[in-house]
């Protein structure tokens, strides 16, 4: 199969070896496309910030993982593996979970027919979307496609981009942070064609999960930036102000600007978005962000009054609620602001467009950084930064201060990523350095090379190493498939 480079709204980005998924051989063209900054939602935002006190932004996560579990240890994805074995533990849901997948792309036009202006982000992470075209399900990808290329609905629905494996980007090899973002986009584009793809630009961290290694998050913001993200999506309690204090009442109702410096001293920003509270599915399941939202005001930014926003993402599929309730809170919110309200739902990339015509300068928005960072500041000299000054500070702490750690933060508090799980991570390092030990010289003497099926099927399984369901669900069957990947991508990476 010939892979041909995709036009302005065709999907023809391919494997060229059957079966493989689109996540690579197609970096120009990518990078140009992405790196493109005209305003996305304000040509078309019927949303007058003077009208309204507060807004209300809710996000939808979807993910199933690729899981070696085929009749003959083929890669499937973990859906299928539901639907074939409808009689092993929550499998029997699989069917309301591809109901889950598509829904969005029956209530957005529905709504609308009914003259409710809805809104909502969706993050779909790589595996999933390869799943669906496994298993044949055009039925749900179509359904999706009117969401992302119909300009009747686009305006309503915002994608988020993410990592391509559903990858935590702080036990992520930093060389792969950004092979995992453009493998998504890749994929994205090869679905929904390069005018959707032009539209991405905020980013949905897998599981919340924000690195507080200086290193790691530096590289994290520059690999964003230069997939051409303007802002991603933050834990509230996975950040901190420069002095170490949590973010108060009313500045994470606003855009942030999170900062990172490296062990070099450089700095780095992206504007953040808040997600408050906990990651309950109830909240978005029952519309807490919109009863909120009612309840609050406007504030300022510098000089500038606006109304705040409540953000707030929750899986789309997992768990009663979602499954069951969230129809009923999410429908029916729209009719209720459709009559009458000062309060408006809004889409990331639309509120902070909408903030930025406004007259509002980012470089006023409050400034975050990662949470447990301001202890390894309080040890070095800002104006020496060193990587052995760096890591002295972080020896001392591990040493003296039980409560910190370079494990990163997510959804809560008590989740780490990596303890406990040195089976599943050092075999993904190890990988990840055998890939790139491979391949980076040939791509660096011929960018061609990421087009080869060798390639591309050995960045497959270093990719999908980096799932993080193989730790997500403990030792066992789980980490069992991250040793069999492993194995695989091992043979074609050395």
């Amino acid at each position: 199969m010939i892979a041909t480079a995709p036009a302005s709204n065709t999907t023809k980005i391919e494997g060229l070896k059957p079966g493989l998924p689109p996540i690579s051989g197609w970096e120009a063209e990518i990078t140009s496309v992405v790196q493109q900054n005209d305003p996305v939602f304000l040509p078309t935002s019927n949303i007058n910030l003077d009208k309204i006190k507060a807004a209300f932004a809710c996000a939808l996560h979807m993910h199933q993982p690729t899981i070696p579990a085929g009749a003959n240890g083929e890669l499937i994805c973990n859906l299928q593996h539901m639907f074939e074995n409808q009689g092993m533990g929550d499998n029997h849901n699989a069917g309301v979970f591809a109901w889950c997948y598509s829904r969005m792309g029956d209530f957005i036009p529905e709504l609308v027919a009914n003259g409710c202006n809805p809104r909502i982000m969706l993050d779909y992470s790589g595996n999933l979307f390869w799943g669906l075209q496994q298993m044949g399900r055009d039925d749900i990808l179509n359904n999706l496609k009117r969401l992302a290329c119909d300009p009747q609905y686009t305006p309503y629905v915002e994608w988020l981009g993410t990592m391509w494996s559903h990858a935590v980007a702080p036990s992520t090899p930093i060389p792969d942070l950004k092979l995992q973002m453009q493998a998504w986009q890749h994929h994205f584009a090869s679905i929904f064609g390069y005018d959707a793809l032009k539209r991405v630009k905020g980013f949905s961290p897998p599981e919340m999960h924000l690195p507080n290694n200086p290193d790691t998050l530096y590289e994290y913001i520059k690999a964003l930036k230069e997939c051409g993200y303007r802002w991603l999506l933050v834990q509230e309690h996975s950040v901190e102000r420069l002095d170490g204090s949590g973010l108060n009442h009313d500045d994470k109702y606003v855009p942030n600007r999170l900062v990172a410096r490296n062990s070099h001293g450089e700095t780095i920003s992206i504007t953040a978005l808040i997600k408050t509270q906990g990651s309950d599915t109830k909240l978005v399941a029952q519309m807490q962000p919109y009863h909120e939202a009612k309840s609050r005001g406007r504030q300022k930014i510098g000089d500038i009054e606006v109304p705040c926003c409540v953000s707030q993402i929750a899986d789309g599929e997992n768990g009663g609620v979602m499954m069951n309730e969230f129809p009923n809170g999410f429908n029916p919110t729209w009719h209720n602001i459709k009559d009458n309200s000062d309060v408006a739902g809004v889409n990331g990339t639309e509120y902070i467009e909408l903030l930025e015509a406004a007259g509002v300068n980012p470089d006023n928005y409050p400034v975050c950084q990662a949470r447990g960072q301001h202890k390894i500041w309080n040890k070095v000299d800002i104006n020496n930064v060193t990587p052995d000054a760096i890591a002295k500070a972080v020896e001392e702490l591990k040493a003296t201060d039980h409560q910190f750690h370079m494990d990163g933060a997510s959804w809560t508090d008590d989740l780490s990523w990596v303890a406990g799980y040195e089976n599943v991570l050092e075999p993904m390092n190890q990988l990840s350095a055998d890939f790139h030990k491979k391949f980076d010289a040939l791509v660096q003497q011929n960018p061609s090379v990421t087009k080869t099926p060798e390639y591309q099927e050995a960045l497959l399984y270093n990719l999908l190493v980096q799932t993080s369901c193989f730790r997500y669900w403990g030792q066992g069957t789980w980490t069992d498939y991250a040793r069999e990947l492993y194995n695989r991508g091992e043979k074609l990476s050395k």
